[in-house]
């Protein structure tokens, strides 16, 4: 897969960097080229002599190398690759990524391509689990960065957790994976996200407290498997990943179109917490505040959209899959709700205000499915969505 490959390897500052000669070294064996990049940092573990001699290849190094410049400029060399690597990726080369900063080569180079980037972050656990680093994580996924690792295991500083580079074998693994657009390549997965806004009057409507994470992070994560992906949104919080078609709509009315719009589709995820109810007449004027007298607000029932693609007679997806959001009786709940919807999965969780999921970074999700309730440690939303695009893939590749 990886013959007349050719990989732009930027080698950042960290003890990891020493895995960066044996993944080039097994880079070229695989047929690949290697054009590597070396921070200045990374010079302290890994010197341009070795990495010139194992990838045989000029070793970058200097933004402003005028006769690099004249060669090859940094444009052309963030370009002429098939995808950047970034191995190790430390933290500092992480928040220069999510900040848009361009202030030595490796950066400019990651502003400047038009091609995938993966990533294998390698740092201390304190710092990969520091806060600023998971926001800078959580953004550069959603612009479409792919990541591998980081691993649990003994650091070099002598502390124990999630900080590791990934090894040589798992960094190949998800090269292929990148350059072959992943087992989902081919496939159209439909994704729906964040609340719908009903409106009372022109000023003011009825809407949830979904943010749209969970929904934003399960599109990304199946673009990284490569499906196409379609995204029909609400006016979520965050916004939207790259790399898929986004559908804005603001009513569970507007929604319904749009998904109807977009199949057929392999598998259709429906994460949005779409409003059960909708003012049965809208006010064309705002509804003024009278002393003494409280309006009357009459309510009708919007479209149920998961069940009506659940039941389609014709063009069903053949994966239908539902989210409940429930206060009490979770499990039970959510196993009616994917019983009466007539939906393949149902995905639930616990949205108690004393959970902090709602509108949170961290979700504890139940896989209801016709197997029985696979329940899922809690973890970051983005966690969630990798392992539900992975048991996405794995379905529907078994399906073939």
């Amino acid at each position: 897969m990886l013959n007349g490959k050719t990989i732009l390897l930027i080698i950042g500052g960290g003890i990891a960097a020493f895995k960066s000669l044996d993944l080039m070294r097994r880079l070229r064996d695989e047929g690949a080229r290697v054009v590597p990049v070396l921070t200045k940092a990374a010079e302290e573990f890994v010197t341009p002599l070795s990495v010139s001699a194992l990838a045989a290849e000029k070793v970058y190094r200097d933004l402003f190398d005028l006769t690099d410049e004249a060669e090859m400029g940094h444009i052309e060399l963030s370009r002429a690759a098939d995808l950047v690597v970034v191995a190790p990726a430390t933290a500092d080369l992480l928040g220069k990524m999510a900040g848009g900063l361009a202030n030595d080569l490796a950066s400019t180079l990651l502003m400047a391509t038009d091609k995938r980037v993966l990533v294998a972050p390698a740092m201390n656990v304190r710092m990969w689990e520091h806060p600023a680093c998971q926001r800078n994580v959580g953004t550069l996924r959603g612009d479409g960065v792919l990541f591998v690792g980081p691993n649990d295991g003994a650091m070099a500083c002598g502390e124990f957790g999630p900080g590791r580079m990934s090894e040589v074998p798992e960094i190949i693994a998800a090269i292929k994976t990148a350059l072959g657009d992943g087992p989902l390549k081919g496939k159209h997965v439909l994704v729906t996200s964040g609340p719908t806004h009903e409106p009372i009057d022109p000023v003011r409507y009825i809407a949830n407290r979904s943010s749209g994470a969970q929904g934003t992070a399960i599109a990304a994560a199946l673009r990284d498997l490569g499906a196409k992906v379609t995204f029909v949104t609400g006016p979520a919080d965050v916004p939207p990943p790259q790399g898929v078609e986004v559908v804005a709509v603001e009513t569970a009315r507007e929604m319904k179109d749009a998904v109807e719009a977009a199949l057929p589709a392999d598998a259709a995820i429906f994460a949005a917490a779409v409003a059960d109810w909708r003012m049965a007449s809208e006010t064309a004027s705002k509804i003024k505040k009278q002393d003494g007298a409280l309006p009357v607000l009459e309510f009708a029932e919007n479209p149920d959209i998961l069940a009506g693609v659940a039941q389609m007679a014709a063009g069903r997806p053949p994966l239908v899959i539902g989210f409940a959001a429930e206060t009490d009786d979770v499990i039970a709940n959510a196993t009616a709700k994917r019983a009466r919807k007539g939906c393949d999965w149902i995905v639930a969780n616990d949205v108690s205000a004393e959970t902090g999921i709602m509108g949170g970074s961290e979700n504890a999700v139940t896989l209801i499915s016709e197997a029985g309730a696979d329940v899922w440690p809690r973890m970051s939303k983005e966690k969630v969505a990798a392992q539900l695009a992975q048991r996405v893939a794995d379905t529907l590749l078994q399906a073939k």
